[in-house]
């Protein structure tokens, strides 16, 4: 061991680099402490410079809580507004090539779609009162906002409130034109939010005159036309070059509800609204009352067209569909034979408005679609809504709505495919699939019930049980796409109740599988297509392809057996017609969002819905109720003075009693059953005993004399003598 008074030996080179590097990294890390600690104590004392109090603390507090709620407001409303943006992103100022006029079934002419681009009429060839019609009607402000009127906005809130109702609109004509050009009528928060935004891009991406020019070509007029030129010509047979005044005064007019005020239509309606048009050149400074008072003596003058009412939700609908068949490179100037009955489509509307106006109210209900199709596949009838003046939006074609029980005929083919008969019996008790455990309407327990007492019930653990513990969901999917839904569907066990978004388009083309002996492919508008030399250059017969089967004979006869049975025995009695088998099926979404009922016969098929546009709950409108009775009156009409056909598996179209019968007597056999299943299940409640005790009590009450003698009083005191405990007396 070496003496601590000996030298210590050196070290070497690399240890001396060590300490070096050690001690560098100290000092470092100390250096750093020192001068962040220098910084920190200057930059605090330079921030208390702009140390504030009393009042002017409040304020600053308040400034930065604004700023900070109003940078996450910023992030929230982008987040809303980007997939409106993503529309943006494709060739959104063409709306197609196509110029199409449209016939109906008859050869008569009923529309026209797309030539708004061929006979625009630039604003500037445009006369100068018809552009301060348009602006001081629609936007006075137009060329002073940049998309959002915040003044117009606060004075429309103002009048609004005045007068206790809605009597000026607050949107832009920039607002209106991106709601055209991008979005629907929904009256939500999401759609006012991506309106604005759209609204900022546009006047980002485009000049005042291009929006300005936009909207007037765009806008949907009335009888119709869209655009102002074609609105010209349509109503007052010239240019819109050539207007005068009272003219323009009244299609400027046409902008706030084109239905309502089309002079085609109410004449006197459309010259009221010229005049507060007219009012408003004079209160916005654009014209004095004495240039106007010409035109408000000599009010504008149309040309007679009829009352024919436009289809314009079929024309919508038969645009797309021309638009999906017509050759790319071929001639885009075309004649549309379409599959068109002006008369069915006046029942539809007649019907749907009829009831809404005699219980939308009690219901809470304000919109509805229908679609008829004939059992050839041929589309007869769209209504898209009430008002297409009031929205463009087709709820018939477009609005992905939860179908409920309607859904159900979907599962129930599905399970007919997989052997299983409408006397087949399976348990309607409680059922719960993972977390899941859905409930039927009446919350409760159905007991063993056959499949045709389920469908007619509308029984909801049935259907969930077949899916569960039977077919499982793909087979279910794949059916019901089979036969013609378009709508995506998502692959969840709820589905089977009907969760799934679809279409009353999509619902009518599958139900039409059934009266159409299980073929699907055949559903169309267009039956022929021209060039304006006369050419056919799309044939339907010929061209499109062959339909194919999707449902056996015994299947699709087991269907309509079962279905045939709703409208005698279950949910759906208001659909009954006299004396004509009528078959379909209703559908009730949770808090009675959406109501159905889709029927047939051996003619035709109606899909129809009824609900709010804002997915607001109706009051307790199950599909059973309105849906039924507007499927019930227009099928009705659409029966009248055409041979009847039988449903594919019923042997004629006319009520049989016999089927009447045996519905009836199936629904009697189940009742016993269930009751039977019900008292089977039904746990004790007294014991033996009490029950021996209150048998020999209602045998003495039986046996003891009538109290009208004297001696009653002793009568009574033997008969309620006390009992011995243990043995009866």
């Amino acid at each position: 061991m070496a003496s601590p008074l000996e030298p210590r030996k050196r070290r070497g080179p690399i240890a001396a680099r060590l300490l070096a590097v050690d001690a560098w990294i100290d000092s470092s890390v100390y250096e750093f402490g020192f001068r962040a600690r220098q910084f920190w104590e200057a930059a605090t004392i330079f921030s208390r410079r702009f140390r504030v109090g009393g009042w002017r603390r409040g304020l600053i507090e308040l400034l930065s809580e604004g700023f900070t709620l109003g940078a996450g407001g910023i992030v929230v409303l982008l987040a809303l507004a980007l997939p409106a943006f993503q529309i943006t992103a494709g060739d959104w100022r063409t709306q197609g090539d196509f110029a199409v006029t449209f016939l109906d079934r008859y050869g008569n002419e009923i529309g026209q779609r797309g030539i708004i681009q061929r006979d625009s009429v630039p604003v500037d060839e445009m006369p100068d009162h018809v552009i301060k019609a348009v602006l001081a009607t629609e936007d006075r402000r137009f060329f002073d906002h940049y998309g959002i009127d915040v003044l117009g906005l606060s004075r429309a809130i103002f009048e609004n409130v005045r007068a206790n109702s809605v009597v000026q609109g607050g949107s832009s004509i920039t607002q209106q034109l991106a709601k055209n050009l991008f979005l629907t009528n929904e009256r939500t928060f999401e759609r006012k939010i991506k309106e604005a935004f759209l609204s900022l891009w546009l006047e980002a991406n485009l000049s005042k005159k291009e929006i300005l020019q936009l909207y007037l070509d765009r806008a949907y007029m009335g009888g119709g036309t869209f655009g102002i030129e074609a609105a010209a010509d349509f109503y007052f047979g010239k240019s819109v070059k050539d207007l005068n005044l009272a003219e323009a005064a009244m299609l400027a007019g046409l902008f706030k509800a084109p239905t309502k005020y089309a002079p085609h239509i109410n004449l006197p309606a459309a010259r009221a609204r010229a005049n507060v048009v007219l009012s408003n050149l004079v209160d916005s400074g654009f014209m004095t009352e004495g240039q106007v008072l010409q035109a408000r003596l000599h009010p504008a003058e149309i040309v007679d067209r009829g009352e024919q009412k436009s289809p314009d939700y079929y024309l919508d609908w038969a645009f797309d569909e021309v638009k999906k068949i017509a050759a790319k490179g071929g001639p885009h100037s075309l004649v549309a034979h379409t599959t068109f009955d002006a008369n069915i489509q006046k029942a539809a509307e007649e019907s749907m408005e009829f009831h809404l106006r005699q219980f939308g109210k009690e219901y809470n209900v304000t919109e509805g679609a229908i679609v008829v199709i004939e059992t050839n596949g041929a589309v007869r009838a769209i209504v898209g809504g009430r008002d297409y003046g009031a929205s463009q939006f087709n709820r018939a074609t477009k609005a992905l709505r939860q179908t409920g029980s309607s859904f159900k005929p979907y599962v129930y083919a599905t399970a007919m495919e997989h052997g299983f008969t409408p006397d087949s019996v399976v348990s309607g008790g409680p059922i719960s699939w993972g977390s899941w455990s859905p409930h039927n309407y009446n919350g409760g327990s159905a007991g063993k019930v056959t499949l045709i007492t389920a469908m007619a019930k509308s029984i909801n653990t049935v259907p969930v049980r077949l899916a569960k513990d039977y077919l499982g969901i793909k087979p279910i999917k794949a059916m019901a796409e089979a036969m013609g839904v378009e709508s995506p569907l998502e692959s969840h066990k709820t589905m089977v109740l009907g969760t799934s978004g679809m279409t009353v388009m999509d619902q009518a083309t599958g139900y039409s599988v059934f009266a159409q002996n299980g073929f699907a492919g055949t559903r169309h508008g267009i039956s022929q297509l021209f060039n304006r030399t006369g050419e056919v250059v799309y044939d339907f017969a010929k061209d499109a392809p062959p339909p194919h089967r999707v449902l056996s004979e015994q299947a699709l006869k087991y269907m309509n057996t079962m279905l045939a049975a709703v409208p005698v025995i279950g949910t759906a009695r208001r659909a009954a017609l006299p004396n004509i088998v009528v078959a379909g099926k209703t559908g009730t979404t949770q808090s009675y969002r959406d109501a159905w009922f889709v029927g047939f016969t051996g003619n035709y098929t109606a899909a129809v819905w009824l609900g709010n546009d804002d997915f607001t709950a109706t009051n307790k409108m199950t599909g059973g109720t309105l849906p039924a009775m507007v499927w019930q009156r227009l099928m009705l009409y659409a029966h009248q003075n055409i041979d009847l056909k039988p449903i594919p598996g019923i042997d004629h179209p006319f009520v049989d009693a016999e089927i009447a019968a045996k519905a009836e007597e199936a629904e009697k056999k189940n009742a016993e059953q269930a009751a039977a299943d019900a008292a089977a299940e039904r746990p004790p409640v007294l014991s033996s005993r009490t029950t021996r005790t209150l048998k020999e009590l209602t045998r003495l009450f039986q046996a003891a004399p009538v109290l009208n003698a004297p001696a009653a009083p002793e009568t009574l005191s033997a008969l309620w003598r006390p009992i011995p405990r243990g043995r009866l007396p």
